[in-house]
């Protein structure tokens, strides 16, 4: 079984996908090297064991069959809830947030696999019959809502409002994209702002209110998230049209940057390489979004379809949120910068991610 599906992958393996896939772990490598010199020590050596173990899963996520994950869809999601309650009760705390599951000097933030498994259960949703969704389409909206609003209740209490806001965006994405009555989306979505507007003005911490005003008023926190948006605006604007040169980035290297290896490595390249390396980058990260919807628009079946939707999704806002922030036009908010970032946990979902696209491609052809 183990033989006939590696068989597969090689004769059917997406070579435009991967050759992409390897391009971005190129560039992610070069700027963690950058932007780790001035790093606590051995973080570099880290992130290449966690690529190595992204590239294993990433092997056997893409080999298996996608119609495992259609079977165990509502299980997966089920068993990822009961890690983040796990996490509350007994999480690792670190900076005031509990959101890790420690083993010995690493840990895993399951918030993290939350975004997968919110994937794979709307897809499981929403492969259903058409004429039902059709009939019935409150109560998948409704299931659908619930299947985001647990997870994000969950991971706002560790406190992580960038991951809850993502899981928001990805849930909100699929809905607005499977076949649904136009007035069904335009409800859905009109609630679901009335309900963000409640949860800012009653539910969310002061810090995070704090971070958001900030965005509109960086005086408000000139040397908390003010000073962090500032810094990172100064180092896209230096980097000019073609950078200072690799190594050679001022704000990056004289540790102006705040936590740059993380939250900021987009402000790092784009002092380093300038408006060019940034259109490159951009223009990676810009296919890999619009080869999600060509899967999805070629996949066979209606769970692959949706699958694919959910994994764009999830790439589509990261680098959308991440970029934004470091630019000055969104928040600072903890978003990851797929493959660039520092981050076993956000590294491995992005390498699941990447593995399901691959199995939806693998198997195009085939099903």
């Amino acid at each position: 079984m183990i033989a006939l599906a590696l068989r597969k992958l090689r004769f059917h393996f997406d070579r435009p996908l991967a050759i992409m896939i390897v391009l971005l772990i190129a560039i992610g490598l070069t700027n963690l090297y950058s932007a780790t010199r001035v790093a606590p020590h051995g973080l570099y050596n880290q992130q290449l064991c966690w690529f190595g173990l992204g590239a294993i899963i990433f092997l056997a996520v893409a080999a298996s069959d996608y119609r495992l994950y259609e079977r165990m869809g509502y299980a997966i999601y089920g068993v990822v809830v009961m890690v983040l309650l796990c996490v509350l009760v007994s999480g690792k705390m670190v900076n005031g947030s509990r959101r890790w599951i420690g083993f010995g000097s690493l840990g895993l933030q399951p918030s993290e696999l939350m975004k997968i498994a919110l994937i794979i259960a709307m897809a499981k949703l929403f492969s259903g019959d058409p004429i039902d969704r059709a009939i019935r389409p409150w109560r998948h909206v409704g299931v659908a809502l619930l299947l985001f609003a647990i997870p994000a209740v969950l991971v706002a209490k560790q406190p992580d409002l960038g991951t809850a806001l993502i899981l928001y965006l990805i849930a909100t994405t699929v809905l607005l994209l499977v076949p649904l009555a136009l007035h069904v989306k335009i409800l859905t979505l009109a609630f679901e702002i009335g309900a963000g507007a409640i949860l800012f003005v009653f539910k969310l911490h002061g810090y995070q209110k704090k971070r958001l005003l900030t965005f509109l008023d960086p005086s408000l926190d000139p040397s908390g998230a003010g000073w962090h948006a500032r810094q990172a605006l100064m180092a896209v604007g230096s980097g000019r049209w073609f950078g200072k040169g690799f190594l050679h980035g001022t704000q990056n290297q004289l540790q102006f940057l705040p936590e740059h290896w993380t939250d900021f490595p987009f402000a790092v390249w784009a002092e380093e390489w300038g408006f060019g390396g940034c259109l490159l980058l951009i223009a990676c990260y810009l296919f890999l979004i619009m080869w999600a919807i060509k899967l999805a628009e070629e996949a066979r079946d209606r769970f692959a379809q949706v699958l694919c939707l959910g994994c764009a999704a999830l790439l589509f806002w990261h680098v959308f949120f991440n970029i934004g922030m470091v630019v000055g036009v969104l928040p600072v908010v903890g978003v990851t910068l797929p493959l660039l970032s520092y981050g076993g946990s956000s590294l491995l979902t992005v390498m699941i991610v990447l593995g399901l696209l691959m199995n939806v491609s693998v198997r195009r052809y085939t099903y």
